[in-house]
């Protein structure tokens, strides 16, 4: 491989999928934006060869978030499910998908989220899957709470769950949010509405699909997570537009 110079096949990017570097209203981009143009650094074997996540660093439970202390977590469970998808359609197999959210009472298991909502000592709220061959994946959790953030006066985040995605190489991520039909905190959030086609904005939320629905134990919930192209999940970060 000596002299070789190896690359990933990039994409251009559609116009208003995804949200700016630098949104105002979501105040903290305006420290961690970029001020100067973006520079595309090569891609060696390096980066696209390791680390990488094959199906043995998953385990057998890694996909359920109720399933991994004691007793049962507190709050509605939910099963979410649904398809990772390239522009035309076709499945992408064998993808890590990895979630983590607040819990029922919308806070995290961090040592910096001290806000006065309850710790249930029965959820973690991280888990992962691997796509299966038709790009399915699924995980039972707990429907997250909202949560007050410090971006403008009386602020509070709508109940999402984030989403990553790795695809053949460590550098190769992406990072969504999941959100849930209805919740009336979507007009004040500057990081839902930083999206800047209101049907792009459509589908980072999340369907309820009642024939999935498990009787006397757990609602279910759809989320498609399309690659790229005009119909893309928006993600958090772009790469180039080339």
């Amino acid at each position: 491989m000596t002299g070789q110079r190896l690359s990933v096949v990039r994409y251009r990017v559609p116009t208003g999928v995804h949200p700016p570097y630098d949104y105002p209203d979501y105040h903290s981009t305006r420290l961690r934006a970029p001020s100067r143009p973006l520079e595309v650094l090569p891609q060696r074997l390096t980066e696209l060869t390791g680390p990488v996540f094959g199906s043995d660093r998953v385990g057998e439970l890694d996909d359920d978030l109720t399933a991994h202390h004691p007793g049962e977590p507190l709050g509605q469970r939910i099963v979410v499910s649904g398809r990772v998808l390239e522009e035309d359609g076709r499945p992408v197999p064998g993808a890590l998908v990895e979630v983590w959210q607040a819990n029922a009472a919308g806070r995290y298991r961090h040592v910096v989220d001290n806000w006065p909502a309850p710790l249930d000592p029965n959820f973690t709220g991280a888990g992962r899957t691997l796509t299966d061959g038709d790009g399915r994946y699924r995980f039972v959790t707990i429907k997250p709470g909202a949560y007050p953030w410090h971006n403008h006066d009386n602020a509070w985040r709508p109940a999402h769950i984030h989403f990553s995605l790795f695809g053949r190489s460590f550098t190769q991520r992406l990072v969504t949010q999941m959100y849930f039909p209805d919740d009336p905190l979507f007009g004040q959030d500057p990081i839902f509405n930083s999206v800047p086609d209101p049907a792009a904005r459509q589908r980072m939320i999340s369907r309820y699909v009642h024939e999935r629905t498990q009787p006397h134990w757990a609602l279910a919930f759809e989320f498609d997570i399309v690659l790229r192209g005009r119909a893309a999940t928006p993600f958090e970060e772009d790469d180039d537009d080339d």
